[in-house]
């Protein structure tokens, strides 16, 4: 071989050899940039475990938290607000009633006849419509003349359906979704505004009072019978249609859940009395907090920017107002940490630019090559040919926050169980009963409602699977969650039946 050719090979074996360093070069570049955020994950996972032992924890911490709310005033972050609320629809009410429900933008009618057969719910009519905004911020009186003229409207409408004859008076339910400090089951005073409303005049004033006025000014028959939350009106809804329903939760864009009390459990209310013997009691649970949860640097985070810091930790870590944040979050930190996705997004930092519906979507995409993953990354968050293995770590991402936010919520249904004592752990409102010589447990119902369960399979299933797995086998079967829909309009028709004006059933503070 002459020396040129000698020269050629050598070039081309060091060229080739150069060529081979640099691809295995680029190959352990992109192994560390992968365990990178590989890492991220695994972090991510160990600090948002949730073992049966932790959850049994939080389980504890909400009974413990409850016992305090109800001691006494400010007692606990719960502000276990009474409802005077004791009367819960059985079934056996009879006739036409109407709920206003009023929770942001838009305000609802709804109209229910209930027939003679066990809870019978024969129609329902629904009207619903915008409030201008110029009487978001103008005064009260504006505010419920308007209100009042389109319930007339609604009700003179839907009466000349039926005979005048079958209508035995206008009994209303009013769903206010707003900071309210209960008075009486028909009354209570405005803490604040929020969701966009700013009627200064308005604060401190009696709701209820307020809608009445307005109703008689447009010569309306109609009595505001009950003032209650959406929760209170799902577990009525509920009740009406299960007896052995005595929790409430609502797990949607927020989330809130209330039960059924003893009244002698109330001590913060001493003397208080009922003629059921019990009141709902509004926990307000999405400001629960204990050092049992698992709460990530993504959720410090969260808390620290948003406008209602060390408010509404719960709330924060299970409502679907938050769960697309915090997946934003921890994708922000992983495109930070390696360019698996390439150039940093400008979106990535935008809070709340991934809604928890987008998660959802992303997180139960079933498509082969995780098509709905790579639309929302590309046209949410800004984020292009993501390859799949990726894609697959994004939904990996989804299913540690949602299943977290799910087995906390269960969490906080089976501390409820236990402070009323249908978790089977026995006690002085022990859900067992004797019968005979053995003991019995007693069948309990949770009323469920919101979007994040009803419509999120993947977090509905692994809700119901921690709440079996808490309980254990024994008592599990003895807990049943059922899914309620519009609590907040039926459920409030229905309390303004059980407290309507012919009922002798009443609260007293002695």
């Amino acid at each position: 071989m002459g020396k040129l050719a000698v020269g050629l090979a050598v070039g081309v074996a060091v060229a080739t050899s150069g060529i081979a360093a640099v691809m295995v070069g680029k190959r352990v570049s992109s192994r560390r940039k992968w365990r990178k955020v590989v890492r991220v994950l695994e972090e991510l996972e160990q600090v948002c475990s949730t073992s049966v032992e932790r959850l049994r924890q939080v389980v504890d911490a909400m009974a413990v938290e409850m016992h305090a709310g109800l001691a006494s005033e400010g007692g606990s972050k719960l502000k276990m607000l009474l409802t005077f609320i004791h009367n819960l629809p059985t079934g056996d009410e009879q006739g036409t009633y109407y709920a206003l429900v009023l929770g942001g933008t838009n305000f609802r009618v709804v109209r229910v006849r209930l027939g003679e057969e066990k809870s019978s719910i024969l129609k329902r009519d629904v009207d619903r419509k915008p409030i201008p905004e110029h009487l978001m911020t103008s005064t009260s009186e504006e505010l419920f003349d308007f209100i009042a003229s389109s319930l007339k409207e609604f009700v003179e409408r839907e009466e000349n359906v039926v005979e005048v004859s079958q209508v035995k008076g206008r009994e209303l339910g009013f769903t206010f979704s707003f900071p309210v400090k209960q008075l009486s089951v028909s009354s209570g005073t405005l803490i604040k505004w929020t969701k966009g409303f700013s009627i200064p005049d308005m604060v401190g004033k009696d709701v209820s009072a307020c809608l009445q006025q307005a109703i008689s000014r447009r010569g309306l028959d109609m009595r505001v019978a009950a003032l209650v939350n959406d929760t209170v009106g799902t577990l009525a809804l509920g009740h009406y249609h299960d007896e052995d329903t005595v929790v409430a939760v609502i797990i949607g864009t927020g989330t809130n859940a209330c039960y059924l009390e003893r009244a002698d459990a109330i001590i913060k209310c001493q003397g208080l009395l009922t003629t059921s013997g019990g009141m709902v009691v509004n926990m307000e649970w999405g400001n629960f907090w204990s050092s049992h949860l698992p709460r990530t640097s993504y959720d410090i985070d969260l808390d620290g920017e948003s406008p209602n810091s060390n408010d509404q930790g719960f709330e924060k870590m299970i409502s679907g107002m938050y769960l697309g944040d915090i997946v934003r979050r921890v994708i922000l930190r992983m495109s930070l940490e390696s360019d698996i996705f390439g150039p940093v997004s400008s979106k990535l930092s935008e809070p709340f630019i991934l809604r928890t519906p987008l998660m959802s979507a992303m997180h139960e995409d079933n498509s082969p090559d995780l098509r709905e993953v790579a639309n929302i990354l590309s046209d949410v968050l800004g984020i292009c040919e993501v390859p799949l293995k990726v894609r697959k770590l994004v939904v990996n991402v989804c299913d540690v926050v949602t299943r977290r936010a799910a087995r906390l919520a269960a969490a906080g249904i089976v501390g409820i169980l236990k402070k009323i004592g249908r978790d089977g752990s026995g006690g002085i409102t022990s859900g067992r009963s004797r019968g005979g010589t053995s003991i019995k447990m007693r069948r309990t119902v949770v009323a469920v409602e919101g979007g994040l369960y009803t419509s999120y399979a993947l977090f509905r299933e692994y809700l119901n699977e921690a709440v079996a797995e808490i309980l254990g086998d024994d008592i599990s079967p003895y807990v049943t969650l059922k899914v309620m829909e519009d609590g907040s309009g039926i459920g409030a028709a229905l309390l303004a039946a059980s407290h309507s004006a012919p009922s002798v059933d009443t609260v007293q503070l002695l």
